[in-house]
């Protein structure tokens, strides 16, 4: 039979461990997110073995979140890529026991250089602390292996310090949205950050007709450009308004339907975006307002595109 209660407790155990690292949010964390904030260079995380694959999805993280990092192999470093740390960097080093040799190699040309230093370690006595100019202590009472030797609670304890880090620069630097998307264009969460401009219809495909345009040539409008409306413009070329199945059902009692003007039927000041406005927001407008279709306009209100949720939803971001 397989022992489950020990998953269950190398759950508990770095549970505990991550629950633990809360109150040493305190003044030290936020001199380390000081620091990380006000680098004019690079955030360079550094680790050996475990801690290092720590390290790696650290330096991903704020890469991705607005901060450039890059994560630096501290045994290649000594034998040539030293030369990537600069001045105005920081450095961010990940050692459980604060006293991993490849790393301590790496201090003095860190301190010469003039480089900073955080330090995450278990140990606030080791020499890593001791080097370092902010130390955020991520020491655990014991490991979760049942052996209390493979890093197992540690290391979850550090990388549960790592995005802590990482999310409070995120929130320190503004952040937005607007900027994750930038940095995420490919993958299902770039799809879920396009903007509208990514997936409207535009030119040729857009339904458009003039307000003394009869009804019948708007209904042979939309059926041609199959979205179910069709925008409609006033002389100045400006949108005017919309045409809408629904708006033709509740006008089919009106005398002389299809040779009436589209400014009969249509729907005035209807609801329009930008086009940077994100997919997810689209998505949400349409929802609340219960219709299918989003006009994209530009300052002037001139059309510049539709974005329909068929559209959306071909996207398989949802």
């Amino acid at each position: 039979m397989i022992d489950l209660d020990v998953g269950r407790r190398v759950l508990r155990t770095e549970a505990a461990a991550v629950l633990g690292l809360v109150d040493r949010v305190d003044g030290r964390f936020a001199a380390a997110v000081a620091l990380l904030a006000g680098c004019r260079g690079r955030v360079i995380v550094t680790g050996m073995g475990k801690s290092g694959i720590i390290a790696r999805k650290v330096a991903a993280t704020l890469s991705s979140t607005g901060t450039a990092a890059f994560f630096l192999h501290p045994a290649e470093a000594v034998h040539g890529d030293l030369g990537a740390v600069q001045g105005d960097d920081v450095v961010v080093a990940l050692s459980h026991t604060g006293e991993t040799g490849e790393l301590l190699r790496l201090l003095e040309t860190i301190k010469r250089i003039g480089a900073r230093l955080v330090a995450l370690t278990g140990r606030a006595d080791s020499t890593l602390a001791r080097a370092a100019d902010v130390v955020l202590d991520c020491g655990v009472d014991e490991e979760a292996c049942p052996l209390n030797l493979a890093p197992t609670a540690s290391t979850t304890a550090a990388l549960a310090m790592g995005d802590a880090l990482a999310m409070t620069l995120l929130v320190e630097k503004g952040f937005q949205e607007e900027d994750f998307a930038n940095l995420h264009p490919g993958g299902g969460l770039g799809k879920r950050l396009l903007r509208a401009e990514a997936l409207m219809h535009t030119g040729a495909e857009m339904p458009v007709v003039g307000v003394a345009t009869p009804i019948r040539a708007a209904v042979a409008e939309m059926s041609a450009k199959g979205l179910g409306m069709t925008c409609v413009v006033g002389g100045d070329g400006r949108l005017a308004g919309v045409i809408t199945d629904g708006d033709l059902r509740r006008h089919m009692d009106l005398p002389g339907l299809l040779d009436q003007p589209a400014s009969a039927v249509m729907t005035a000041g209807p609801k329009t975006i930008e086009r940077s406005l994100l997919a997810v927001q689209a998505l949400a407008l349409m929802e609340q307002r219960k219709i299918t279709s989003l006009i994209v306009v530009d300052a002037d209100r001139r059309i510049e595109g539709v974005l329909h949720l068929h559209d959306l939803w071909r996207t398989q971001m949802f």
